[in-house]
């Protein structure tokens, strides 16, 4: 019955309804009650059967879910929008848990979006301090020589943002188009990130994909497309967040 146990925080926070942290400062602030009777202690643990409520709503505990999307350009990275915009899970219409999306893609970006109910989860993937890799591929307007490209890699200034990335690679230049695609990782993906680091440079970006996300590729699969993640890929995208240990 023991090893059945886990801690409070970490049931509520992959029950979908916020993340670890702030699951933690739920409870100290008073507003979790168990089997009707409100703890503050952060090492309380329940069982399966425990009654959790959190601000007065009755914890529904579903199995956790892990989904992965080809996001389609022109989509919103939402579960609604009140814009009446196609959103993400118009394309999973048919799973019946409350998953949403781990982190976003900007509306004109396509390519791979995570989607789940376990908060923990969601919480360990977007985390910068883990630095799993997010692949991209630009097409931007303007041929930017090695120099410029390097200024990535340093940093760039916008607003109150230091843009940074890993790594490039240089796929194809068009010198007859004045175009080139780049592929570039980020390990921390702010607001319009790529976008952005190109417009500092003064080669906007007309065409971005997110083709891998850690171990995740979208082979076989196109725009609208989605599949489960096999138990397999959730270990090893935990791991890779984690301790980065993955063989």
């Amino acid at each position: 019955m023991t090893n059945a146990l886990e801690r409070l925080q970490k049931v509520i926070a992959q029950s979908g309804v916020t993340s670890r942290r702030k699951a933690e400062k739920l409870i100290v602030d008073g507003k979790v009650k168990v089997n009707h009777k409100t703890v503050t202690e952060l090492g309380t643990k329940v069982a399966p059967h425990d009654d959790i409520e959190v601000n007065g709503v009755r914890l529904e505990k579903e199995a956790p879910v892990y989904y992965m999307l080809y996001k389609p350009r022109g989509v919103i990275s939402s579960i609604q929008d009140d814009k009446g915009r196609k959103v993400v899970t118009d394309y999973l219409g048919d799973i019946s848990e409350r998953i949403y999306p781990i982190g976003r893609l900007d509306y004109d970006t396509s390519g791979i979006l995570l989607l789940t109910n376990d908060g923990e989860f969601a919480n360990l993937l977007m985390h910068p301090r883990y630095g799993v890799d997010k692949v991209y591929v630009a097409k931007i307007k303007g041929i930017p020589d090695k120099r410029e490209l390097h200024r990535l890699r340093k940093g760039i200034r916008s607003g109150d943002d230091l843009l940074k990335i890993v790594r490039y690679k240089i796929l194809e230049t068009d010198r007859h188009k004045n175009t080139m695609i780049i592929e570039i990782t980020l390990h921390e993906g702010k607001n319009r990130h790529v976008r952005r680091m190109m417009e500092a440079l003064g080669y906007p970006v007309s065409k971005l994909k997110r083709e891998k996300y850690g171990l995740l590729t979208l082979q076989h699969m196109q725009p609208g497309d989605y599949r489960p993640l096999t138990p397999h890929e959730v270990k090893k995208m935990r791991l890779l967040a984690s301790d980065k240990n993955v063989e």
